[in-house]
């Protein structure tokens, strides 16, 4: 009887340690075949200026803040850096199937994303406004109740609007240039984006930028940050350490000076925020 105790014991002390050393394996397996194929894919959107855009239509080269917290991490592993253009709706998908290895893609942390994937450090604290035409009558988002309202197809900003704008008729396209031109061509009443990717439209418009318009209110705090597979604790560690090292090296505020200071079309004075939390409201 006591031999058999032992057996048992011996038995499930040998499962535990098997099941420990099976998921210390699979949670070190992506940095693993990270670091064996030498790149680091990246999903990045490629039409969201100043995170990631084409400055370049002859060359097609993606380029932005997003791209180059990228750049950073692949520079950390010792890799090379790939670019994956997507759509919005298409980001999560292609992380969950392994077609990419890190999402850069203006991707909005909240806590309906948590159930599908993981998030770093937040790279980017924004918030989700509505642009109207100047001319329109709309001043305050109560206006826009019932109204047609124009965003990205797969974004946050479709929940923020149920949430904010009674009875809203949202219309949703696949990127901001899409969303913009609808916009222009009266195909609805406002146009819901986050606040730094409206600064972007704004620049795009030129001399017609006077015949539009920004709310004031708000429909929600944005928190931009990269997203990964879950039970990857060893790549989720090596990303938030090269984000923790951008900041703590003052390259991080390099990088937001680059692509939204005062020499930009973004015309950000300086910025609000430090790459130092994942926690959201």
């Amino acid at each position: 009887m006591q031999t058999n105790r032992m057996l048992k014991k011996h038995w499930k002390t040998a499962v535990l340690a098997l099941t420990l050393a099976t998921s210390f394996s699979a949670a070190a397996d992506q940095l693993s075949d990270i670091k064996a194929k030498g790149e680091l894919v990246c999903g990045v959107l490629g039409t969201d200026e100043p995170f990631s855009y084409i400055k370049d239509p002859a060359s097609r080269e993606i380029v932005g803040y997003d791209v180059d917290m990228c750049n950073a991490i692949a520079a950390n592993i010792g890799v090379k850096p790939v670019l994956k253009q997507l759509t919005v709706a298409a980001r999560i998908p292609e992380l969950q199937q392994g077609r990419v290895d890190l999402l850069a893609a203006s991707l909005t942390h909240n806590k309906e994303r948590e159930a599908l994937i993981n998030f770093s450090l937040s790279t980017f604290i924004t918030g989700q406004k509505v642009m109207v035409k100047a001319d329109s009558g709309i001043t305050q988002l109560d206006q826009l109740a019932g109204k047609k309202i124009l965003t990205i197809k797969g974004s946050t900003m479709e929940q923020s609007i149920r949430a904010k704008i009674a009875d809203a008729q949202i219309v949703s396209f696949d990127s901001n240039p899409q969303a913009l031109l609808a916009l222009q061509q009266g195909k609805g009443l406002g146009y819901a984006n986050d606040e730094t990717s409206l600064a972007g439209n704004f620049a795009k418009l030129g001399d017609a930028a006077k015949d539009f318009r920004i709310l004031p209110t708000p429909l929600s705090a944005e928190h931009i940050a990269l997203g990964l597979r879950k039970e990857e604790p060893a790549f989720q560690e090596q990303v938030n350490k090269t984000l923790r090292d951008l900041e703590s090296s003052g390259k991080a505020d390099k990088l937001f000076t680059k692509w939204f200071g005062p020499e930009t079309n973004m015309k950000f004075a300086s910025r609000s925020f430090k790459i130092d939390t994942d926690q959201i409201n």
